[in-house]
């Protein structure tokens, strides 16, 4: 990656799952490989090295502008699954709506997560919803083990981005 460049990223929502993820956070590379396999998108995303917060949130904001382009096209625009992770139960609703919202009962502040001292999942999302223009409702059913519950939180959000990023069906 070229020095001056902040990140690299490539989706391609027509691939099968395959992810090349450096954001220099081991925790957070892992779920967006389990996103990208779950929404069956290809995905590659390198970032310059920064701090973890910053990192996240660099992360979110160029997975979102990857995507804000396709979901702009002529597709579903929105989708929603519900997954488990052992005791986890999440639920992910979204639309491509060009009004970046995130709503959440999920809080994960006081959680240590990959040794990462801050609510790693509230900023990831906020950056995905502006970048990518998301509403994005996002409940937690239930789960007490924080790994699970982002596990089951990004799996349910990578199949809920595959169905809003599914070609809309032309009327015969």
């Amino acid at each position: 990656m070229d020095a001056a460049a902040k990140h690299r990223v490539r989706v391609a929502t027509s691939g099968n799952g395959a992810a090349n993820v450096l954001t220099g956070l081991p925790v957070l590379d892992h779920l967006l490989g389990v996103l990208s396999e779950y929404a069956g998108f290809d995905l590659e995303l390198e970032l310059a090295p920064e701090g973890a917060d910053a990192e996240v949130a660099a992360a979110g904001a160029a997975l979102g502008e990857a995507l804000a382009d396709v979901l702009a096209g002529d597709v579903r625009g929105h989708g929603t699954a519900t997954l488990p992770v052992d005791e986890a139960l999440a639920h992910v609703t979204l639309e491509a709506s060009g009004r970046p919202l995130v709503i959440s009962n999920v809080d994960l502040s006081d959680a240590r997560v990959g040794g990462l001292g801050s609510d790693l999942l509230a900023r990831f999302l906020h950056e995905l919803a502006e970048g990518a223009g998301l509403t994005l409702h996002v409940r937690l059913i239930h789960g007490d083990d924080s790994r699970h519950v982002l596990e089951a939180i990004f799996k349910a959000l990578g199949v809920a981005l595959a169905q809003a990023a599914r070609p809309q069906r032309k009327e015969q």
